[in-house]
C-alpha cells in the first residue's frame, strides 16, 4: 500500500537515455554506488532534485531528466525521510513496482558549475564514509 501522500507529478534523473513508455525497474545498479544492485527504484515530486540526482550519475551520456507515472505502491524514500530530514520536505520516494517514463523534460534547472562541484564533493565524502549506508 503506498504510504505517501503526493499526487506528482513525479521525476526521475539519470544519465540514461530512455522513451515514453519505457519502464524503469529496480535490480540494476545504483546511479551513484555501480557495486550496488538497488532493491527499490527512487523518483522525486521536486524537479530540482530530479536534475541534481541526473547531473551526479555517474556513467557516460548527458543527465536527463524524466517525467515518471509509478506503476504500483510506492513509498517515503526512508534514506532522507525521518532519516535526515524530518518529514519528507525532498518529496522522495521509491518503489519495487515499475515506473513508467511519461516525457523527457528539456527544461529543467541546471545547477551553476561550482554548486555542481560542491555536491560532487560531498556525494565523495559519503561515499568514502563507513557510516554512511543506502537504506536498500
Amino acid at each position: 500500500m503506498t504510504d505517501a501522500l503526493d499526487d506528482g507529478p513525479f521525476f526521475h534523473g539519470t544519465k540514461a537515455d530512455l522513451h515514453v513508455g519505457d519502464l524503469l525497474r529496480a535490480g540494476f545498479s545504483s546511479n551513484y554506488r555501480p557495486e550496488i544492485v538497488m532493491n527499490h527504484i527512487y523518483f522525486t515530486a521536486v524537479i530540482d532534485g530530479a536534475g541534481l540526482a541526473a547531473e551526479l550519475a555517474t556513467g557516460p551520456g548527458a543527465p536527463r531528466v524524466y517525467e515518471v507515472e509509478p506503476t504500483g505502491d510506492f513509498e517515503d524514500d526512508p534514506n532522507v525521510t525521518d532519516k535526515k530530514f524530518p518529514g519528507n520536505p525532498t518529496r522522495s520516494y521509491r518503489s519495487t513496482e515499475p515506473i513508467r517514463v511519461v516525457r523527457e523534460v528539456d527544461d529543467w534547472p541546471r545547477l551553476a558549475p561550482e554548486a555542481l562541484q560542491a555536491w560532487r564533493d560531498r556525494l565523495a565524502a559519503l561515499l568514502h564514509d563507513e557510516r554512511a549506508e543506502i537504506i536498500n
